[in-house]
């Protein structure tokens, strides 16, 4: 999943069902972004303090500065998803740990509605978790939807890390570090994720893909 210049919004099932990208309608109206932003910063704290780390320690951990560690504790800050990534690495949680809620339930079911859809700050790239946040420790998945002619970059996940990526719709232009492959609506590609990698879709309209996100094993 990209990291770059995303920031965190929650959207509410509407019956208008538009499509993202490029500017058009995204399905549902924003809603509980404070709601979003408190609980990033209420996991933040909680799992810091697990680990006994002070905010100097996991700036160091992490890549992120003690004032922007701060700010995120303290619902001072939006923070981007590249942001919150470093913080997950220096953790050593996955992902989604920063975004949801503990549960305890067996059965998790994760309502379209209810999904915290992220979105890049350009509008080109939309992310809809697929599985209720803290449901793996292992694996998270998403529905990625890039617009025509977009691309995202992301910066190299915790060591370890791997993807695997199936093309919906559309088509995809992967570069891993110096490799490059193109993908057709259903080829899929597995990757090392632990260093850098672009997402692109070179075709004329919006392209679908469904990213699963493999974490190494404590």
């Amino acid at each position: 999943m990209s990291k770059t210049a995303v920031k965190l919004e929650v959207r509410a099932k509407s019956p208008r069902g538009a499509v993202a990208g490029g500017g058009a309608e995204v399905e549902g109206d924003d809603i509980g972004a404070a709601e979003l932003t408190r609980r990033v910063a209420d996991n933040l704290r909680v799992l810091r303090k697990h680990r006994d780390l002070s905010l100097d320690e996991l700036a160091a951990r992490s890549g992120v500065s003690r004032a922007t560690l701060s700010q995120v504790e303290t619902c001072k800050t939006n923070p981007t998803i590249a942001i919150l990534w470093k913080i997950a690495a220096g953790l050593g949680v996955p992902f989604a740990s920063l975004l949801g809620e503990e549960r305890v339930e067996r059965v998790r079911v994760l309502r379209r509605g209810d999904a915290q859809v992220l979105r890049s700050a350009d509008g080109r790239l939309e992310s809809r978790p697929l599985t209720p946040a803290g449901a793996s420790p292992s694996v998270e998945c998403y529905e990625l939807r890039l617009a025509a002619h977009g691309i995202s970059r992301s910066e190299p996940h915790a060591k370890g890390t791997c993807e695997s990526l199936t093309v919906l719709t559309g088509v995809l232009k992967l570069q891993v570090g110096s490799e490059v492959v193109e993908l057709s609506a259903g080829d899929s590609v597995f990757f090392e994720a632990d260093e850098a990698h672009a997402y692109e879709n070179p075709g004329r309209v919006e392209a679908r893909y469904h990213n699963a996100i493999i974490y190494p094993r404590g």
